[in-house]
């Protein structure tokens, strides 16, 4: 039968993406972690890992068990919390993992309102870029997984975890103020002229106002590569350029001179999800309950004068 803990050096391997980040995860030194590596594969009687210049690479036969290594070693930390559970123990820590927005637009409030009923707990929060961190919730590694998805990018295989769509963040047509956008929607097409501010090719929003451009027959030019939210706003703010901004990141955002409103002829949203293993006990639930209503309250706008067809102005 294979060591559970050997189980765990691969596993960290495949996430640290070399030998050394592993070894320093598991507070292992390099060489004594490459030992339990090299007995792994002598029980497995095969080789896992090809060790390179620029890594640690999984074999075939790598990723086969690391798929199944992920869901051992989350079926151990479900078991541990469920014996603990039974005793009486409260549940001492909740690891997050979340994208750099929904760090602002969700997560305050939430932490506060978690932190406020449930004191008991030890939060640890991680950045996590989408389509990643699906395998450290397999894994155990982390407890919550808040996650989003654009329009024309897929999503994820769940491999048996739970995914729970939890907003439905549509995206906002945003231009400096006094634009003509200021006074009625505009389409793609209205808007074909204008330079574009977003992530560059390959980018989820990217990808999402390519296929909308191509959907709507029109070629747009993409003069300001950048995937910071942030720098797109101060960047309208100084009359430079166009954007599609997701509404709950201009209801959380501060400063001015600008207005977003739904652009027309086009339903763009981006959805974004909590992601949990399939059995779970506290305080996850509780976690989820709190990012539900948290969500519902996103869109709010309380700032600035909101149109009658959902404008955003600043």
């Amino acid at each position: 039968m294979l060591d559970a803990n050997r189980l765990r050096v691969l596993v960290e391997i495949a996430h640290a993406g070399s030998i050394a980040a592993a070894a320093q995860r598991l507070s292992f030194t390099p060489p004594a972690l490459s030992q339990q590596l090299t007995k792994l594969e002598r029980e497995v009687g095969c080789q896992l890992v090809e060790r390179g210049r620029a890594g640690a690479t999984l074999t075939e036969a790598g990723l086969v068990l690391l798929d199944h290594g992920e869901r051992v070693l989350g079926q151990l930390r479900d078991a541990e919390a469920a014996v603990r559970a039974v005793a009486g123990e409260p549940p001492g820590r909740l690891s997050l993992g979340a994208f750099a927005s929904a760090g602002k637009v969700l997560l305050p409030a939430t932490l506060a309102a978690f932190g406020s009923e449930h004191p008991h707990v030890r939060l640890s929060l991680s950045d996590v870029e989408p389509p990643g961190g699906y395998d450290l919730v397999t894994s155990g590694d982390l407890d919550l997984l808040i996650t989003h998805r654009y329009p024309g990018t897929p999503l994820p295989r769940t491999g048996g975890l739970h995914r729970e769509r939890i907003l439905v963040d549509p995206l906002m047509a945003v231009a400096p103020t006094g634009h003509p956008i200021t006074d009625r929607s505009l389409s793609l097409a209205d808007l074909a002229g204008e330079e574009w501010i977003c992530g560059a090719p390959g980018i989820h929003n990217r990808v999402t106002l390519d296929d909308a451009a191509a959907a709507a027959g029109v070629r747009l030019n993409v003069t300001y590569e950048t995937r910071d939210y942030e720098v797109a706003l101060a960047l309208i703010e100084a009359g430079v350029g166009v954007a599609l901004i997701p509404r709950s990141i201009l209801g959380a955002a501060r400063g001015g001179g600008w207005v977003g409103r739904p652009l027309k002829g086009a339903s763009l949203a981006r959805e974004i999800f909590a992601v949990h293993r399939g059995r779970v006990t506290e305080p996850v639930p509780a976690m989820v309950a709190i990012l539900r209503r948290t969500a519902a309250r996103a869109l709010d706008y309380s700032g600035g004068a909101p149109g009658g067809d959902g404008a955003f102005h600043r």
